[in-house]
């Protein structure tokens, strides 16, 4: 069992994340110290370990406790933990630029650093109406959405989300976006594909931009993957198709991939799997491999082209106080460099391939539906009236030493890079049996 101390302690001194803080000091949601981290593992006080299935929130990429991201973090920490990056610059934060730039093939770079993906779409957001003032146009002010979608929790990117859990709360508070609908792939009718299903949602997007073009400065999408939404999945013609309509009716595509990029869904970046690219990119999360905060925003030459001015005010005077911080630019640069060297997503698609085989028990289950897989993110959904449900599969997931947290009666899995074949064994068998335990 954790240390009691440090729990006790945790309960008193913290207010934990997306949490009802209730449910931990009655005792109903465990509440666990961890002590160290190691690959997949996550060890408590007590030396028991736990898989950690969902990547701690969806950021981890190598491990924890990664040999070359520690060593490169220790090297940068001799020589420079920060400095303002207004007026100066680093090594670092010119390298990963750099980088980036070309992982885009040259078409998106101009970084704009900050902490963490909320603050990346509150950027990309306050950049494409910028970029629309500037050009003479301050009347396309509004943004577009798809039903079911997340990009974060400030008020600005609640109001271009579609999770009533999240943010029906603070609906006073927020300049509401409009939606149209998603290309969940789970909505196909009878002899439908998904590729179906992305061209009846593309054709309502350019419905409502053939009537509200106008005032609309972007529509924002998760590639291929909304996450916090269920894990809805999609057709990659939906991204191919909303790109030529942006287009025409002159309003930016904003590809939010703090979750889904860097391989999650099987390519480094998952608009790549459309053949196009965004106006601006949004990427957090797996950038530093999980280990320090950093966001970063993409964008085209044109776009910061109108910015570019005698005028201060036409700038973008967006600021954070740890923007391009050298700790996390070099864990992210090291990050890059075990994709570059070690064919990661080669590794990450023959592994998929094998853990899918090993979930189809999972996905035969009576109470299974709609069983989906994308790259390196996988899904179903549980048929159950159980209000409680999320809650006893967690319960039950950590008694089997498994880290995994239900989106509502959705189950998913999204590991770490570095399981092996027993590991994934092991997961895929008490998942199953966490299931059966939690429907008991």
């Amino acid at each position: 069992m954790p240390h009691p101390d440090w729990t006790h302690r945790s309960r008193t001194a913290l207010w934990h994340p997306c949490t009802q803080m209730k449910q931990h000091d009655a005792g109903d949601l465990p509440l666990i110290a961890i002590a160290c981290g190691q690959g997949p593992w996550l060890y408590d006080f007590a030396g028991r370990r736990y898989l950690d299935a969902i990547s701690s929130w969806w950021v981890n990429l190598f491990g924890h406790a990664n040999p070359r991201i520690n060593a490169a973090i220790k090297e940068q920490l001799d020589r420079l933990e920060h400095v303002i990056l207004a007026g100066f610059t680093h090594a670092p934060v010119v390298e990963l630029s750099e980088r980036l730039a070309v992982l885009t093939g040259g078409t998106l770079g101009h970084c704009f650093y900050a902490s963490d993906g909320s603050s990346a779409v509150e950027i990309a957001l306050k950049m494409s109406f910028h970029t629309w003032r500037n050009q003479g146009q301050p009347e396309k002010n509004r943004f577009l959405c798809l039903a079911g979608s997340y990009h974060g929790e400030t008020l600005g990117t609640l109001s271009v989300g579609d999770v009533a859990l999240y943010k029906d709360a603070y609906a006073p508070l927020l300049r509401q976006a409009e939606t149209v609908p998603s290309p969940d792939a789970r909505q196909a009718q009878p002899g439908e594909s998904a590729a179906d299903v992305a061209r009846r949602a593309a054709m309502a997007l350019e419905n409502h931009l053939a009537e509200h073009h106008d005032s609309i400065a972007a529509l924002i999408v998760e590639p291929l993957v909304q996450g916090a939404g269920g894990m809805i999945m999609y057709d990659p013609e939906y991204l191919r198709l909303a790109r030529m309509i942006c287009d025409r009716y002159q309003v930016h595509l904003i590809c939010d991939e703090i979750m889904v990029g860097f391989g999650r869904t099987g390519t480094l970046f998952a608009h790549e799997q459309a053949g196009i690219r965004p106006d601006f990119l949004c990427l957090s999360k797996g950038l530093t491999g999980g280990y320090l905060p950093l966001s970063v925003v993409l964008t085209t030459d044109p776009i910061y082209a109108t910015f570019y001015d005698d005028a201060v005010i036409r700038g973008f005077l967006h600021s954070h106080s740890y923007t391009g911080n050298p700790l996390a630019c070099r864990a992210a640069l090291a990050t890059l460099a075990i994709f570059a060297e070690d064919a990661v997503l080669e590794r990450n698609r023959r592994f998929a391939e094998r853990f899918t085989a090993l979930l189809q028990p999972l996905a035969n289950h009576p109470q299974a539906r709609h069983f989906r897989h994308t790259g390196m993110i996988w899904a179903v959904d549980i048929a159950t009236a159980d209000p409680d449900f999320r809650l006893r599969f967690y319960r039950e997931a950590l008694t089997r030493d498994v880290l995994l947290r239900p989106l509502g009666t959705t189950i998913y899995f999204m590991p770490p890079y570095v399981l092996n074949d027993d590991e994934a064994a092991l997961l895929a068998e008490r998942a199953v049996a966490a299931l059966q335990a939690a429907l008991a």
